[in-house]
């Protein structure tokens, strides 16, 4: 597919090339004739302008020439003037000379009326051919200019041309090249393709027989030792532990938690709306300060002063199921449905047995046959009286539908499964009715203060009481709108709970059997927690690479200190081994000198005391000398003991050991370090040398790739040749054209010749008319 597109792709382009190159051998024609065109009308305007130049040079000199026999004319002129008189004085003497100059005088007059009428042609011919000059000049002035601004047009399309021809050479250059490395991905692709499904099929393969020798195990193995399947049978499903999901068990907590706040927002609404209804009766239509009240009211108190024991159960309930959700326990929605919004079934169903014992009063209140009643007010309280029923029934509604999902909790198959959806959404709706009811009775209620208010017996502490029970059916209304939106938008989530349970469940679990599996699962937990080992603590994946960097580079240097070490110990044993040979050296000479000195010592006890006197002398001067040098002599450990007369021997003796002593020890330690110095340069010059190695690789892949990069370059100096060339042709042709349009323009300069020759011709005849 790709290969097609490409030879489609191609083609498309070689015919625009084909085109292009065709219009640009036109142009390039046009553009060589114009340039001759215009190199010929230059070349004319040259010698045109040579032609001009020598006729301005003729008519310099002819104005010459005028100038010239003017003054001769004026000469002569001045001639006659003075040799007039002189011819009236002497005629008889001068008739000879008289006929001489009128001869003279008419020869000059002839010549004077050839060179006027010479130079009255020549001025003619001058200004006839400067004219021409002109007109000429500017015909083909405009005509260059026409020329030069084809040319340059022809040139910027030429321009335009080349330029477009390059960039879509350019162009196809980087499309061939892309389409290139495209297709060898290409190729690879298909390659790694082919690979895979090879190695798919035989993985299959492999697979299919691996499966089937399982399957027939497990299958005889099922045959043999199970003996039924518990999945089978919902009794023993209902047994098996669920997977566990703690975004489900998180999500239940989440929900139960916000079901939570608004039932404590719903009590706490109901306990303030029965408190001051109970207050409300207390003082409205007789307060109980000033007189007694009815029986009926007395008694109407007395149930309303008991709500707490029935509406607090219901957030204690609810409180109970919250605190019961943890990771660990398996819940299903349908059982949390029981107290999710106004407790356990029982808790509701006390507190509606409370609402139906206080319906009766509500009904008939005495407010309406009291004398201060009028018509509006009688009007809200049986609004009001209706709202209650009304809310009333919708109570009882909710306990029969919490009733019927509480019913899989005591008989599994007492409703079914796909009965639940409907079974809720009815839930939700009689919410929504509630919220509704409780809209109405706010609004009743509003109403019935407002009316009271303008009353003229009614008292502040009526007016407070009715503005807490607004309040308090306000927070109601509230509440409510809230339970209903929140079960609203969970409804989907309810629903889809459902199935969460025991693997291809399809009804509901008894809780003797749920007690059950909630052991199993206890179970199930204590033994993989018993599996669990914790885990060794794994290095950071940066921090290895850091590592395994520093170990490859520190490879050699590990195994040069490996040497170096080894080498140490070598020398520490051979210095332990001197060490020795030195000291039993020691001992020998300690012994030496101990008999050496007990015979010197005898040998002074029979010398002369002279002797013994100059002896001392010496030794005194021996031991300045040693003390001198006692600081730097401490190789010696064992100090020799002497008990010779004569110290000096033994100091000098002394001082000798010691030198040679520190000197052997700085040696040792020069030698060590010497040694430890070539060992590291010889670990640094190991990792130098790898790393040459390193560079000497990376040097090849280098000039592997600038050999590529040079063939890329021939390749694409050979594209540039054969493109040159192209336009050389193309050139070629322009230059073609170009010599045409000279030729056109030389047969124009004829004709111009030839037009210039005849209207000379006219003139002359014109001028001889």
């Amino acid at each position: 597919m790709a290969s097609a597109e490409l030879q489609g792709k191609y083609q498309k382009l070689a015919q625009e090339y084909s085109k292009l190159r065709a219009q640009n051998q036109v142009l390039k024609k046009g553009v060589v004739d114009e340039q001759a065109n215009s190199a010929a009308l230059k070349e004319q305007l040259k010698m045109k302008d040579q032609s001009l130049r020598k006729l301005q040079q003729e008519m310099d000199s002819l104005t010459f020439r005028n100038l010239q026999l003017a003054k001769r004319v004026e000469l002569l002129q001045d001639e006659l003037a003075l040799s007039e008189p002189r011819g009236k004085k002497n005629k008889k003497s001068g008739e000879s000379s008289s006929q001489l100059s009128q001869e003279q005088k008419t020869v000059f007059d002839e010549d004077l009326q050839k060179k006027i009428e010479e130079n009255e042609r020549l001025h003619i011919q001058f200004f006839e051919a400067d004219e021409q000059h002109k007109h000429v000049e500017a015909e083909l002035r405009s005509r260059l200019a026409t020329l030069e601004t084809e040319a340059a047009q022809h040139q910027a399309v030429v321009d335009g041309l080349t330029r477009k021809y390059m960039e879509t050479i350019e162009k196809l250059q980087n499309d061939k090249a892309k389409l290139e490395i495209k297709s060898q991905t290409l190729e690879k692709e298909a390659k790694e393709c082919r690979l895979r499904t090879e190695e798919c099929q035989l993985q299959l393969k492999n697979l299919h027989e691996d499966l089937s020798g399982r399957l027939e195990e497990s299958l005889s193995i099922i045959n043999e030792k199970v003996p039924f399947n518990d999945t089978k049978y919902s009794q023993y499903n209902a047994l098996n532990v669920p997977l566990h999901n703690r975004r489900h068990q998180l999500k239940m907590r989440d929900i139960a938690g916000q079901a939570l706040a608004f039932v404590q927002d719903l009590v706490t609404a109901l306990l303030n709306f029965h408190t001051y209804t109970e207050q409300r009766i207390q003082i409205f239509p007789v307060d109980s300060a000033i007189d007694t009240i009815s029986p009926l009211n007395q008694k109407f108190s007395q149930y309303l002063h008991e709500n707490a024991s029935y509406v607090r159960p219901l957030e204690e309930g609810m409180l109970h199921l919250f605190e019961s959700i943890t990771e660990d326990t398996v819940t299903v929605l349908v059982i949390f449905f029981l107290v999710l919004l106004l407790g356990t079934g029982k808790h509701l169903t006390s507190y509606l047995c409370f609402l139906r014992k206080i319906l009766p009063y509500q009904l008939k209140e005495e407010e309406c046959e009291s004398s201060l009643c009028t018509s509006a007010l009688r009007a809200r309280n049986l609004e009001l009286s209706q709202d209650m029923k009304k809310m009333t029934a919708v109570f009882e509604k909710l306990q029969t539908y919490i009733a019927l999902l509480a019913l899989p909790s005591t008989e599994p198959d007492g409703l079914l499964r796909t009965n639940y959806s409907s079974v809720l959404t009815n839930v939700g709706a009689a919410l929504h009715g509630f919220h509704d009811i409780m809209k109405d009775i706010s609004k009743h209620y509003s109403q019935k203060a407002t009316i009271e208010h303008e009353l003229p017996t009614a008292t502040q502490k009526l007016i407070t009481t009715n503005d807490c029970i607004l309040s308090s059916v306000v927070a109601l209304t509230n509440g409510a709108g809230k339970i209903a939106s929140f079960f609203s938008n969970n409804l989907d989530y309810f629903i889809a709970s459902l199935s969460y349970g025991p693997k291809a469940a399809s009804g509901f679990i008894s809780p003797l059997s749920a007690e059950c599996m909630l052991q199993y699962k206890k179970k199930a937990a204590a033994y993989m927690k018993s599996l669990r080992k914790p885990l060794l603590e794994s290095v950071p994946y940066e921090e290895a690479l850091a590592n395994r960097r520093i170990l490859l580079s520190s490879t050699e240097s590990r195994e040069g200190l490996a040497q170096q070490v080894q080498q140490s110990l070598e020398k520490i044993s051979k210095l332990e081994q001197e060490k020795e040979h030195w000291m039993l050296e020691a001992q020998l000479a300690k012994i030496k000198l101990e008999k050496e000195n007990q015979r010197i010592a005898d040998k002074l006890k029979n010398t002369s005391s002279g002797q013994l006197v100059g002896l001392a002398q010496e030794n005194a001067a021996v031991s300045n000398a040693a003390d001198q040098d006692e600081a730097t002599a401490k190789a010696v450990s064992e100090p020799i003991q002497s008990t010779s007369l004569v110290p000096d021997v033994e100091s000098r003796e002394d001082l000798i050991k010691n030198h040679y002593m520190a000197r052997i020890v700085e040696l040792t330690s020069q030698l060590q370090l010497a040694d430890s110095k070539s060992v590291h340069f010889y670990a640094e010059c190991r990792a130098l040398s790898k790393r040459l190695a390193l560079a000497e690789k990376s040097k090849e892949a280098l000039t592997e790739e600038m050999k590529l990069a040079s063939q890329n370059i021939s390749r694409l100096q050979d594209e540039l040749t054969t493109t040159k060339r192209s336009y050389e042709d193309q050139l070629s042709m322009m230059s073609d054209h170009l010599c045409s349009m000279n030729e056109t323009l030389s047969k124009q300069r004829e004709e111009i010749d030839t037009l210039k020759m005849s209207s000379k011709g006219n003139s002359k005849k014109n001028k001889s008319r």
